[in-house]
């Protein structure tokens, strides 16, 4: 379901702007509907009052926990059942953070990342994407949501944008707070300055090697990886947020001195910060994680040549939060084929 799909409904029923935002507000913020000094049968027209409890029950339906795994390190995984049957997963982060996906399934492909071993089930109606932050505020305080759950954004643009520009404004989130995570798609880079809200950009590079970025995201953009980081600066300067660069260090593919030297060729002075996440094993697929120890010094050398490098724990390896794993086990109960995909920490969008 879309945002326009309800405010057509609220419109129907009476809704003038104001009683639209008062009822996006509330819901997506989590509150009830006769939160406020003033009260529904104060400002709402009559049809509006008696429909809500109709409307009330078809948003909180849009979005509903089936399952909650938490983790040590703070966050818990959540297995989000749409109105369809279809779930996804949202995963509350550290510090009030929040990963949702646009995407049942993604068509991208990566190899390290199990979401598109199905490839694209379907698209997330905006709203459906509101309702993962709706649903998760009832749990816990949401000050962050980051567009790097199951799916690639720009594959669902229109979608997302309308999510984001509620989110950032009625929603009360920072603009800066909210993340659009993509591989590189050139259509974000035309539409996001044109928002009304222009969320931070975290772009998934993985490697700065074009032949070897073929090989590991092999339905992305054909990009060059210097072309990406220029669109990417124009953005990060434009906006005044930096870019996010994203890199999943996996064991001997791109953790070596040659990547070393490429990454500073590539970001050294550039308005940016480099996110480096171990892999997140997954059951099925070759990949390891490099050890820490080595994940740190590539770190710390790297902040030493001039780039401002954050080496990040990938959420929730004790539950098996990194691969979609909860969403697995349930099709697993069901009998049924779904798509499974990967955390944040190992998601390309």
């Amino acid at each position: 379901m879309r945002l326009d799909q309800i405010t057509q409904r609220l419109r129907d029923h009476g809704a003038k702007p104001c009683h639209e935002q008062r009822v996006l507000r509330l819901w997506s913020q989590a509150l009830p509907q006769d939160s406020g000094r003033r009260k529904p049968e104060d400002v709402l027209p009559l049809a509006l009052r008696a429909e809500l409890p109709a409307i009330v029950d078809t948003l909180q339906g849009l979005a509903r926990l089936r399952s909650q795994h938490p983790a040590e390190d703070g966050s818990a995984r959540l297995l989000v059942a749409l109105a369809d049957g279809q779930t996804v997963e949202s995963v509350l982060l550290p510090r009030d953070g929040l990963c949702v996906s646009s995407q049942v399934g993604c068509a991208v492909g990566c190899v390290f990342c199990m979401t598109g071993r199905d490839g694209l089930l379907r698209q997330l109606g905006s709203a459906e994407i509101v309702a993962q932050v709706a649903l998760a505020r009832t749990l816990r305080p949401v000050k962050k949501v980051v567009f790097m759950g199951m799916g690639e954004p720009a594959h669902n643009l229109d979608n997302v944008m309308d999510a984001i520009e509620l989110l950032g404004t009625l929603g009360n989130i920072g603009h800066k707070n909210l993340v659009f995570s993509t591989v590189g798609d050139p259509r974000v880079f035309e539409r996001l300055p044109q928002g009304r809200v222009k969320p931070a950009l975290a772009l998934s590079l993985h490697t700065t090697r074009a032949d070897l970025r073929a090989k590991l995201l092999p339905r992305a953009p054909r990009i060059a990886p210097a072309a990406l980081v220029a669109l990417g600066e124009h953005y990060a300067r434009a906006t005044g947020y930096p870019i996010q660069y994203q890199w999943t260090l996996l064991e001997g593919i791109n953790d070596s001195e040659e990547e070393l030297d490429g990454i500073v060729q590539l970001l050294a002075g550039k308005y940016a910060l480099l996110n480096m996440i171990p892999y997140n094993t997954v059951d099925g697929l070759d990949f390891r994680r490099p050890s820490w120890e080595h994940a740190a010094d590539m770190a710390r050398r790297l902040h030493r040549r001039g780039v401002l490098t954050k080496l990040r724990h990938s959420a929730g390896q004790d539950v098996e939060g990194g691969c979609g794993q909860l969403r697995a086990r349930a099709a697993v109960g069901t009998g049924k084929t779904i798509a499974i995909h990967a955390a944040p920490a190992n998601a390309s969008g």
